[in-house]
This record gives C-alpha cells, sequence and structure tokens, in this order.
C-alpha cells in the first residue's frame, strides 16, 4: 500500500509540471501582447495650397484617407461658398459649381480619423486671369425653323482661336431622330457642322458649345453658348440653268415650277454657278446696286440670297422678255414677280438650291460653302481628325 500511494503522487507530480503550461501568475504573450496604433486622417486639395494660375474647369477636390470628412467649405472671395457634393463614404468632396476667372478662393476642411482625433486642413489658391478671352456665338439661333439642307455655325467673331482641336472638343450637338454628321472649319474663325445628308424633316436639334475656360492657346473662351431649333419639312429647289426654269420639290414631289432666266452661258464670269447652296437670307426688297456693272439704285422684290459670290433668287420684271427663254442675268436667278412672292412665302432659311447645268462651279470660297464639299472632303476638316 505504501509503496502504490507512492507511485501516484510521483505521476501526479510529473503532469502538474507538463512541458508548454504557463507558470503560475504569467500571461500567454500571443493572446494578451500590444497592437499598433490607429492612423491619424490626412487630409488633401487639390489644387494645392496657394496653387497659382488654376484653371477655371479644374475641379475642386478634397479627399481624406485614413479617416472620414466631417466638415469641407470652399468660398470665393466675397465669403460666399462654392457648390459642391461630399460622396457618400465621406471621403472625399468636390465642386458642381465652376469656377470664375482671376479669384482667389479659399478652403477649410475636417475629418475624424481612425485614431478617433479630429484633422484640419485650410489654404487658398487663385485661378488664372486671361490675357484675352475670345467670344463665340452660334447659329441658328433658339426657337428657329430652318430648312433641311441648313448647317451649325460657331463662329468666333473677334479672333481665331488657335487650337482648333481644344475648341471643336468643347462643341457637342443633340438630335431627334439621332443624325450623323461632322464639324469642319470653313474659315478660320468658324466651325460649321453639317448631317452627311439633308437633315430628315422635324428634326429637333440641341446644340452646345461649353466654351468656357477653354484654352485656346491665344486666349480662353469667354462664355457657353447654346441653341435649341427644329428642322422644317424638306423642300429643294432645283434650277437646271438649260431649262430656264426653277423646280421646287417638297418631300420629293415636284409642288411648282417657275419660268427663270438665269446667268448668261456666253460668259463664265457671270454664269450662275453649279453647286448646292442655301437660302441664306430673305429680303423683301434687296438693293442690287452694283457700279461695276453700272447698277445703281436697282431694288428688286422679294430676294433671297443663295450665295456671298453675288447670287439671289429675284423678281425682275425688267428683264421679262427672257424670263423663261434666255439666261441673260448676271448670275442671279430672275423670276416673274407673282412667282418671286410665292416662292419667297413658301421658302424657310436653309432650304437647298441645286443649281446644274452650268459652264462653271460655284468657287468653296463662298460661304454658305458647306454643301459644295464632298462628304470625305468635308470630315477631313475637322480638327480633331
Amino acid at each position: 500500500m505504501a509503496l502504490l500511494l507512492a507511485s501516484v503522487l510521483a505521476i501526479t507530480g510529473c503532469s502538474g509540471e507538463n512541458e508548454g503550461a504557463a507558470p503560475a501568475g504569467k500571461a500567454d504573450s500571443k493572446s494578451n501582447g500590444s497592437t499598433a496604433s490607429a492612423p491619424a486622417a490626412k487630409i488633401v486639395a487639390d489644387p494645392a495650397v496657394d496653387a497659382k494660375d488654376v484653371p477655371v474647369l479644374q475641379p475642386v477636390k478634397i479627399s481624406v484617407s485614413d479617416g472620414k470628412l466631417t466638415e469641407v467649405v470652399v468660398n470665393d472671395p466675397e465669403g460666399k461658398p462654392v457648390a459642391g457634393d461630399t460622396t457618400a463614404d465621406k471621403l472625399s468632396w468636390a465642386n458642381s459649381q465652376r469656377l470664375d476667372y482671376g479669384k482667389t478662393y479659399t478652403y477649410a476642411a475636417k475629418a475624424m480619423g481612425a485614431d478617433n482625433k479630429p484633422a484640419e486642413l485650410k489654404g487658398s489658391f487663385s485661378t488664372v486671369k486671361p490675357a484675352k478671352t475670345i467670344r463665340a456665338t452660334v447659329n441658328p439661333a433658339d426657337g428657329q425653323t430652318v430648312g433641311v439642307g441648313m448647317p451649325i455655325s460657331v463662329n468666333f467673331p473677334d479672333d481665331a482661336p488657335k487650337d482648333r482641336a481644344a475648341a471643336e472638343k468643347a462643341l457637342k450637338i443633340e438630335t431627334t431622330p439621332q443624325v450623323e454628321g461632322s464639324w469642319a472649319w470653313v474659315s478660320a474663325n468658324k466651325a460649321d457642322w453639317r448631317p452627311k445628308e439633308y437633315w430628315p424633316a422635324g428634326t429637333k436639334v440641341k446644340v452646345s458649345a461649353s466654351l468656357y475656360g477653354v484654352n485656346y492657346g491665344n486666349g480662353y473662351g469667354r462664355a457657353d453658348v447654346t441653341s435649341e431649333f427644329s428642322i422644317g419639312r424638306k423642300q429643294v429647289l432645283k434650277v437646271n440653268t438649260p431649262d430656264h426654269s426653277l423646280k421646287v420639290y417638297r418631300n420629293g414631289a415636284l409642288t411648282a415650277t417657275y419660268p427663270s432666266s438665269n446667268g448668261k452661258d456666253s460668259n463664265p464670269d457671270l454664269n450662275t454657278p453649279n453647286g448646292t447652296l442655301i437660302v441664306m437670307s430673305k429680303e423683301p426688297v434687296g438693293d442690287f446696286s452694283n457700279p461695276a456693272y453700272g447698277y445703281t439704285n436697282v431694288k428688286k422684290k422679294w430676294a433671297m440670297r443663295i450665295s456671298n459670290h453675288g447670287e439671289y433668287l429675284h423678281e425682275n420684271e425688267e428683264n421679262a422678255a427672257n424670263i423663261g427663254k434666255a439666261n441673260t442675268s448676271h448670275g442671279c436667278v430672275n423670276l416673274f414677280e407673282k412667282d418671286a412672292k410665292a416662292l419667297f412665302d413658301t421658302t424657310l432659311i436653309g432650304d437647298p438650291v441645286e443649281v446644274t447645268g452650268s459652264k462653271v462651279a460655284m468657287p468653296t470660297t463662298s460661304e454658305v460653302n458647306d454643301w459644295l464639299f464632298s462628304w470625305e472632303k468635308w470630315t477631313g476638316m475637322s480638327a480633331l481628325k
């Protein structure tokens, strides 16, 4: 019995000192050791503090890492807040209101870091102050209804943009229904958009020229310009000069034929040149005085300009003997007064005028010249080709 009890006590003593067991009063270093401290919030602003000549189109962005934004205020020089929004995750803020030229803006941002401590950033930046701003206009204007040959023109009347690509990138066309078309620079000061084919009748068009703040290389865009207009019914005027007549087609069907006297066949300088033109303007009474040809104080009714080369559609009762019989004008399409009035009343600015049969072609230097170019040539005149 004594020997058995001694053996049990010996075994029990060995198990109490089992290898790997922690001594009494000591903690397990794996389960209760210290952890790294949480990081502080870091706020970053773009533009950076004290930035100069910031482009007005550059977004203002305040962002934070290792924390959440709690407040962002950006003020203009008058102390008015610049509109903006914080993202749902509270990691960044961006302006929704554009900046002005030559202004100093201040910002103050606050955040709470992962370390549960507040952080703050304050600063200011200044926007670019252009030496020159360049204005733009758009045609057709709001609310107009124009013919199916009408191009869209964005004109820079005071100065031509040096960087045409930058200007063209800011131009946007929206149409209902969708229409294929392209921009082309028809002069140093003007970009036109025309469809590949005539506009579909009834098309709704919206032009957005977001030019404010665009750097042209020789100045900055002064303001955005927009326009919304409509395309009317499809009417095309056709003049085959040997026929001594002008034909009116509405939606593809011949609706009227008017006798005419066109430019002199014997003198190419006085032909009515071949080409697809458009009605550019309408005047109840036009002044056709031209001292070079001995015309002084010559007024004609129901005048419609079709080029800046000098051609019009108009009445000319003084040439009544030749209307419908011979081509004797100096390039214009002469009509009887009643026919000229009827045509004037049913024609829209932008209606195409297709001239064929002459000895010469309309020079592409004449405005409006958009339809004188092939589609391949037209698209090649884009600055973004």
